[in-house]
């Protein structure tokens, strides 16, 4: 029988939330320049809510009281948004030309904030959001042009300002968080690689990368972490594995 290599049930599920998790974020440029500050340096930006990187839920819910929270999936990841332009209960003189906010929450701390404004924000073109936010936030306006908009880099966390949907936006995002999603995604895709199915009926068990696995029934399917455990347990491998 041919053997081929079979693509692992969540690889692409996993990849993409590390690609995704945080958006303009995760591709560093090495343009960037740098700044000395630490997350809880920054100024307290009025155009920032009251929100900071390192906040819990609570702390942000106390104040963003509409925003809700789900569950974080099994990367210790949770997200959500909060639409003040969209959404009737809020006050928009509170929430002045702001569409949406979005959190990222890693192990019960946020470590991305992005805010979306309308086009008729008093800062209306990436230019002068930059140099007026930097002002707020208390850091150096000389931020690098990065892809579509600019970006600076401080002490374990960047900034990056560009256009969405007409107006300007602001990222804040906590890059050593990045490193941890990525570490506990290979770490679940090299488990995943390793593990193999048992089949109770036969006492074999399959490789990942064997195409026979999927001709085992569900009902007579047993997991192991590694072909190790399965041996020990007294399967050994399938001849339509070789």
């Amino acid at each position: 029988m041919r053997m081929r290599r079979q693509p692992i049930l969540n690889t692409r599920l996993l990849l993409l939330l590390l690609l995704t998790f945080f958006g303009t974020g995760v591709l560093v440029s090495a343009q960037s320049s740098s700044c000395s500050l630490k997350p809880d340096q920054l100024a307290n930006a009025p155009e920032l809510f009251g929100v900071r990187l390192g906040m819990t839920p609570q702390e942000v819910k106390t104040a963003l009281p509409l925003v809700q929270f789900g569950r974080a999936d099994p990367f210790g990841v949770m997200k959500t948004s909060f639409n003040p332009h969209f959404d009737p209960r809020v006050d928009q003189t509170a929430f002045p030309d702001v569409r949406t906010i979005s959190l990222d929450f890693l192990d019960g701390k946020l470590v991305t904030l992005w805010i979306g404004y309308e086009a008729t924000f008093k800062w209306p073109t990436v230019d002068p959001f930059v140099t007026n936010f930097s002002k707020s936030l208390g850091v150096a306006a000389d931020w690098p042009v990065k892809r579509n908009g600019r970006e600076l880099k401080c002490d374990g966390f960047s900034l990056f300002a560009s256009m969405i949907g007409g107006g300007p936006s602001i990222r804040i995002t906590d890059d050593r968080a990045q490193d941890v999603v990525a570490a506990r995604v290979e770490a679940a895709l090299d488990a995943e690689e390793k593990q193999v199915i048992g089949d109770i009926r036969t006492k074999s068990y399959y490789t990942a990368d064997c195409e026979a696995r999927d001709q085992v029934p569900q009902a007579s399917r047993t997991t192991f972490k590694n072909k190790d455990e399965a041996e020990k347990a007294g399967y050994t491998l399938s001849k339509d594995c070789h």
